[in-house]
């Protein structure tokens, strides 16, 4: 934590700031909600625009979730959407997928000008598709995500997961950014082979309970426990609450998850930046 962060992990030099690694670079995470489950979707108790990642240069949005498109404009400072380089599926459920749509058309300046890649799994724009049919033609290409492959949008590079065990495909990623590798667990039932993948400096891990529940694939909060006792990240950031996170404090956990643990956990809130 930088000198002008405040043990809350707000920052003086703006409420929505939490430094990392004390980076003063133009690189950047900044979680435009944290909502996860569909109660807090909803009712918006917590917002669902995904995460932008900035880096060198490029934007990326992953997830944009119902409501992206107005966290970008009313971010501060604002986040353009015309200066996005990719969107990111990691899945096609609304919650993670809703704005998909009017990102693309955002991101290509409302289909007159040809830019920017879309990532998704091949179920976002096959049967039942989440892309709509005029929306495929506006980005210069749409790439279909598949297990353990390597894809680049400028200068991110990122690797997808193994399939995760979720009701539609879906894959995590992985990516670095200055030396700093960096991964994003996103919905899953935790199984055996996440370790493999997912061991990083800095973990992002969608956390909907927190109480694991019989045959819904979402990871609990002692799924979390497990998954950062086997994979030792540097730091992990929480995200992705459903309700009973939400009552039970995800700031408070997160502190006890980093005494249990000896490594730093936060808690993502609303508007959060991490730089790297």
């Amino acid at each position: 934590m930088c000198n002008a962060c405040l043990p809350a992990g707000r920052c003086n030099a703006g409420v929505t700031d939490y430094c990392v690694m004390g980076s003063k670079s133009g690189s950047f995470l900044k979680f435009l909600g944290t909502a996860g489950a569909r109660f807090v979707m909803i009712r918006q108790l917590r917002a669902s625009g995904g995460i932008w990642l900035s880096y060198e240069g490029t934007n990326v949005l992953i997830d944009p979730g119902p409501g992206s498109l107005v966290r970008c404009i009313e971010s501060r400072p604002p986040l353009d959407p015309s200066k996005l380089d990719a969107v990111i599926l990691t899945h096609r459920h609304l919650d993670h997928s809703a704005d998909i749509n009017v990102l693309i058309e955002a991101m290509t300046e409302g289909g007159f000008i040809k830019r920017g890649v879309v990532f998704c799994p091949r179920d976002a724009i096959s049967a039942d598709p989440v892309i709509l049919r005029y929306a495929r033609r506006l980005p210069e290409r749409i790439e279909v995500l598949k297990s353990r492959s390597d894809y680049s949008v400028g200068k991110i590079n990122f690797r997808t997961s193994m399939l995760h065990e979720h009701p539609v495909q879906t894959y995590g990623l992985r990516w670095v950014c200055n030396k700093q590798s960096i991964a994003l667990l996103t919905d899953t039932k935790y199984f055996k082979r996440l370790r493999d993948f997912y061991r990083c400096d800095i973990l992002i891990m969608s956390v909907v309970f927190l109480k694991s529940r019989i045959g819904v694939e979402h990871l609990s909060l002692e799924d979390a426990r497990v998954i950062i006792r086997e994979t030792q990240p540097k730091k992990v950031i929480l995200t992705h609450f459903g309700m009973a996170m939400l009552k039970a404090g995800p700031s408070a956990i997160a502190k006890k998850l980093s005494q249990d643990y000896k490594t730093e956990v936060i808690a993502a809130y609303d508007g959060m930046m991490v730089r790297v």
